[in-house]
């Protein structure tokens, strides 16, 4: 990576930080550049050759986790629930300030909705109602109850300073999708 690379990059997780800490503290709609601008100690100028506006800016920062989420899922595939869970929670943990910034914002609506489609994108495949404990039941229900309880529980997780480490959440979430899919 060049010298001009790493600056760039430098400059574009300082505007996402910032970003995400404005948001932790103030409405997004009241947010300005010029605040992201002063937080990331960057110029208006720079904020503006990287991203059209501050909604393109926050479209592309969900877009840049829902995409590490998914390359998440992608590797541990073939895993059993509980072990395809942990290195899912550990991003979550590793990644607190953005997810339960965006879980918990009104600024960012859109994202609740792009992690439930994601999720629900993700799960599909596991829902077999041909046949087993899932048998005759109705697959779009099923995604509905899985997805609106992992997101549920992961913001349960977040609002309360995560009192329980990603293994122990990696294990017990395991274990309740292994009863219900």
């Amino acid at each position: 990576m060049s010298k001009v690379d790493r600056r760039i990059a430098k400059s574009q997780e300082a505007i996402k930080k910032a970003v995400i800490e404005l948001m932790s503290e103030k409405n997004f709609d009241d947010i300005t550049i010029q605040e992201i601008s002063d937080r990331a100690n960057v110029s208006r100028g720079t904020i503006y050759l990287h991203y059209l506006d501050k909604y393109d800016l926050l479209d592309k920062l969900i877009a840049e986790h829902i995409e590490e989420l998914r390359a998440i899922c992608e590797s541990s595939s073939e895993l059993e629930f509980i072990d395809a869970n942990l290195p899912w929670f550990e991003y979550l943990e590793s990644h607190y300030l953005f997810f339960s910034t965006m879980l918990a914002s009104k600024g960012a609506p859109s994202f609740r909705s792009q992690f439930l489609d994601f999720l629900i994108e993700e799960f599909k495949a596991e829902v077999d109602v041909s046949k087993g404990k899932n048998q005759g039941l109705n697959e779009d229900i099923i995604l509905q109850f899985i997805v609106t309880s992992y997101v549920g529980i992961v913001e349960w997780w977040f609002k309360n300073g995560m009192p329980y480490p990603p293994r122990v959440m990696a294990e017990q979430v395991g274990i309740l999708l292994e009863r219900n899919l």
